[in-house]
């Protein structure tokens, strides 16, 4: 995955992307033979000084008949390949659900072992090969969900759930974004869809669902331990969750498992060590007007590199 993450249309990864890139393809044939033609003739009427009864015919069939013709068979064309609208998802379908924030994501599965719910933020992984119904809303504004190579865009409004299916068909990495203008770090509200081999999946929704991973060995449980007594001391969890340390709100991303994530603050800077603290000092200079505010003046240095540290190893 060392490549940079498409986030092109035109590099269709799945069926749905295929199709509106076949039904774009033979749109822009169809509008250039349109085109063409319309200004086929407008040469010859140009040319043409004495209108004859030819010449009008001839506006009248290539102006007028030939356009609508060639619409009319673009349309059924388009309308016969439009992917119809799903109310209830296939029965082999993996169903997650997508909440936009200003400017971040929520997404949740379902453990399919004990039926719990588990959280993540800002990245979504789908195995290969396996329809996926999004279940897409809003927590504030109008976002818009919209993964170019695996499909086409769907608006997430306040109040409602809206539905997307999509599917990957090879494993590899795709970048997102919404698509629709929600303030002011609209910009830098990416997502990444990870897409895994079904077995590889199945292992990382495993470990998603179970609580924050203890260390294996004693001196690095207690360089743990300061790091998450640091996250709690210094209110931390006041906004994050953290299951089996701190459950208590979820006004910002869920951190069990961010050390296994790509990318930090919705793609705005890669997941490294020194970045994880960097982010957490000075995310008004990274991201300026998140909801987060920066916590290096409020945080020593000691409790700063403590606390990255730990949540860098929350895997």
């Amino acid at each position: 995955m060392s490549e940079a993450p498409s986030q092109s249309a035109l590099r269709a990864a799945g069926p749905v992307a295929e199709t509106l890139l076949e039904v774009s393809g033979v749109l822009v044939v169809g509008g250039t033979l349109i085109f063409a033609g319309v200004m086929l003739l407008l040469v010859l009427a140009v040319r043409r000084r004495n209108g004859t009864v030819n010449t009008r015919w001839w506006l009248i069939g290539g102006g007028v008949v030939f356009p609508a013709l060639v619409l009319a068979a673009l349309f059924v064309y388009s309308e016969w390949h439009r992917p119809p609208w799903r109310p209830i998802p296939p029965p082999n379908a993996l169903i997650v659900g997508v909440t936009g924030h200003m400017w971040w994501w929520e997404v949740r599965y379902r453990d399919p072992t004990t039926g719990a719910e588990v959280v993540t933020a800002n990245e979504i992984r789908i195995p290969v090969g396996r329809p996926v119904y999004f279940g897409l809303g809003s927590a504030d504004v109008i976002h818009s969900f919209w993964v170019p190579s695996l499909g086409g865009k769907m608006d997430m409004l306040p109040g409602r759930v809206q539905h997307l299916q999509l599917q990957a068909d090879r494993p590899g990495t795709w970048r997102g974004q919404c698509a629709e203008y929600c303030g002011e770090q609209h910009a830098r509200m990416a997502l990444h869809v990870v897409a895994q081999e079904p077995a590889a999946f199945d292992a990382w929704l495993a470990a998603q669902a179970r609580p924050a991973a203890t260390p294996p060995t004693v001196s690095a449980t207690r360089e743990v331990e300061r790091g998450r007594d640091a996250f709690l001391a210094n209110r931390c969890n006041a906004c994050h969750t953290v299951r089996g340390v701190s459950e208590e709100s979820r006004l910002g991303p869920d951190l069990t498992h961010v050390g296994s994530r790509l990318h930090l603050g919705a793609g705005t800077v890669p997941n490294e060590p020194a970045q994880l603290a960097a982010w957490v000092a000075h995310t008004q200079q990274l991201k300026p007007g998140a909801r987060m505010p920066s916590s290096g003046e409020r945080i020593g240095e000691t409790d700063l590199q403590l606390i990255a540290a730990w949540l860098a190893q929350l895997k």
